[in-house]
């Protein structure tokens, strides 16, 4: 199998993004990408598309991320176009909370390439004909931006691709017909524990907040990140009391209650084994 790398397209280490029409005549080989995540919007025409050993048909006004780990290729093209826009990770931390919390951003940025990595799953967004002409005039002026390199392009491109991810987030948020209901049970699960993760939460809140049980709620939660929800709270609190033990002068007592801890030797105790260090010897080696 095949590696494809952002270099192949850009050595701008500074700003690792790109953004292309593309169209495939012939069938592509079996290929993942190595150190990017690709964004891909079938603009005409349709293929099949092959997801590690699964096949599936695509067709114009389908959108879908594939991530580095994923193989994937495309067979059978019949007047195919698409628009690939590569990226690195780190392009979306620049979303701000209310989108990155939001359930059409968690299931098409975050949930559907993570679990399309473990197996092979059809993309939850189809776009109708006017959603495709507004989609493609964002495209236009994106690669205007990018093959142009006039001042400030950059931070153009940034600004134009977070309104692209916005429009398609929204679209997958308000799109029901065809979409997982497990994932999308799972997308408000995810944005209800990020929007609220230092307060504190229960299972049966959250299952609530979701509208399924309990019991659901950790099935997909094992099925799709292969953890439970309790876990991935966890993490977000350690994750926000790793970043306050760097960068503030907070007693840890006092940074445990704040990332919803209320004991703080429980607290010591997860982050001494999810890190190998105590939050104390943490702070120290920073």
């Amino acid at each position: 199998m095949d590696s494809v790398y952002l270099s192949w397209f850009t050595n701008d280490e500074h700003f690792p993004f790109f953004i292309q029409y593309g169209g495939h005549e012939e069938d592509t080989s079996l290929h993942k990408h190595d150190d990017f995540t690709e964004l891909v919007i079938v603009l005409n025409g349709n293929a099949t598309h092959i997801v590690n050993s699964e096949t599936y048909f695509i067709k114009k006004g389908n959108v879908f991320v594939i991530n580095g780990a994923t193989p994937h290729a495309y067979q059978n093209p019949h007047e195919f176009r698409i628009c690939n826009i590569m990226f690195r990770s780190e392009i979306l931390r620049s979303a701000g909370p209310d989108l990155s919390s939001s359930n059409g951003f968690q299931s098409l940025f975050v949930l559907e390439p993570f679990y399309r990595n473990i197996h092979s799953f059809q993309s939850g967004l189809s776009l109708s004909i006017p959603c495709m002409e507004h989609v493609s005039s964002i495209i236009a002026e994106m690669i205007n931006e990018y093959n142009e390199k006039q001042q400030g392009y950059q931070t153009m491109l940034n600004s134009r691709f977070m309104e692209l991810a916005v429009y398609l987030s929204r679209q997958y948020d308000n799109q029901e017909n065809g979409t997982d209901s497990n994932l999308m049970h799972l997308a408000n699960a995810v944005s209800y524990i990020e929007d609220h993760y230092l307060e504190p939460l229960t299972l049966e809140e959250i299952a609530a907040r979701s509208n399924i049980s309990v019991r659901h709620l950790n099935r997909i939660f094992q099925s799709y990140y292969q953890t439970t929800p309790i876990s991935y709270l966890q993490r977000l609190r350690l994750e926000r009391a790793r970043m306050l033990l760097r960068q503030s002068g907070l007693p840890i007592t006092k940074i445990s209650y704040e990332c919803g801890f209320n004991d703080s030797n429980y607290f010591t105790r997860k982050f001494s084994k999810t890190y190998g260090l105590s939050p104390k010897a943490f702070r120290l080696s920073q």
